[in-house]
């Protein structure tokens, strides 16, 4: 029963060990890849200029509004003439 939990020890310090060298590996990619880029501050925020989050602005979307009902509104009425057909012209 000895030989068991010593080959279980052994396991699990082998284990260990390649834990520790996968968590080493791990941070020097972290620090060295942070320092490359040089983008990154401490914070973790980008040291350019501040994006806006929007999207877009009122006036953009005002103007789009406007653009969409008259797209709509001749789409109506395209479809109106359509329903009712040619204009018949009267025999004299």
């Amino acid at each position: 029963m000895g030989d068991g939990i010593r080959e279980i020890i052994d396991s699990l310090e082998r284990q260990k060990s390649a834990i520790e060298n996968a968590l080493d590996a791990l941070r020097q990619v972290s620090e060295t890849g942070a320092q490359t880029t040089g983008r990154a501050t401490a914070t973790g925020r980008s040291a350019g200029p501040a994006k806006r989050k929007g999207g877009m602005t009122p006036e953009g979307r005002r103007r789009l509004a406007e653009a969409m009902k008259r797209r709509w509104a001749a789409k109506r009425a395209a479809s109106a003439v359509k329903k009712r057909g040619p204009a018949k012209k009267k025999a004299a």
